[in-house]
């Protein structure tokens, strides 16, 4: 059965560049319905893994290139868990892939709020891999915000690495508040009714389009978290 450094590594071989750990008991705000055991009742623990996309992609002019490697690194992701959870059940345990995007479950179609069947970006704080920035994005020390997140449930009892503490966002910065078009950020949430309004455009071939990442974009912390900031705010 592997152990947790044994995990991480495996996650490394399918191509992921970070992977950390959390209990499923460090869950215990999830709301109702969204808890790791709501999706697999067997879960005892979260693995969370990260792909950054290249970091000047979001550079480009043209929405086309960055919203079309978003949906490949998604992809790659689910593959990631996929693999992930056979190699985990011809070790002698079992896991449960969570999407690394849609499909959802819930949506409030008036306020066009959706949830995925569990928080990755939470997943990825209660992980121990980066910290959640006032403009709700995870954020790795040495990836930035500019990751995207995968994850599995496993019933294999893991050691959990520790929550980031010692880093925040500058208590003054509010340049991804400032700089959003919809005012959609408070630096506690987002309202996604107001972002995707502004954020998504569905072409006609059926293919989403995301025509804002300011957020993303603006942040001191896109590229990565440099090593000043590394205490406590």
């Amino acid at each position: 059965m592997y152990t947790s450094s044994e995990i991480k590594n495996l996650s490394f071989s399918l191509g992921a560049e970070k992977c950390g750990i959390a209990s499923a008991d460090r869950f215990k705000k999830a709301p109702v319905g969204f808890h790791p055991n709501d999706i697999y009742l067997k879960c005892k623990s979260v693995v969370v893994f990260l792909i950054q996309m290249p970091t000047e992609i979001i550079l480009a002019s043209n929405p086309v290139p960055y919203s079309h490697t978003a949906h490949q690194i998604y992809s790659k992701l689910d593959k990631i868990g996929l693999e992930f959870c056979k190699a985990i059940q011809d070790n002698g345990n079992h896991a449960v892939p969570v999407p690394s995007d849609i499909p959802y479950i819930y949506w409030d179609n008036v306020n066009s709020h959706g949830m995925g069947i569990l928080s990755l970006r939470h997943a990825g704080y209660l992980a121990g891999l980066g910290i959640l920035g006032r403009n709700n994005l995870l954020i790795n020390p040495d990836l930035g915000n500019m990751v995207y997140i995968g994850a599995i449930l496993t019933d294999r009892v893991l050691e959990s690495d520790p929550v980031v503490e010692n880093i925040a966002c500058p208590p003054n910065c509010k340049i991804c508040l400032d700089s959003c078009p919809q005012k959609a950020l408070d630096g506690s949430t987002v309202s996604q009714k107001l972002c995707r309004e502004f954020s998504g455009l569905k072409q006609g071939r059926g293919f989403d389009i995301y025509t804002c990442n300011v957020c993303r974009k603006v942040c001191i912390f896109r590229t990565k978290i440099n090593s000043h900031f590394f205490s406590s705010h």
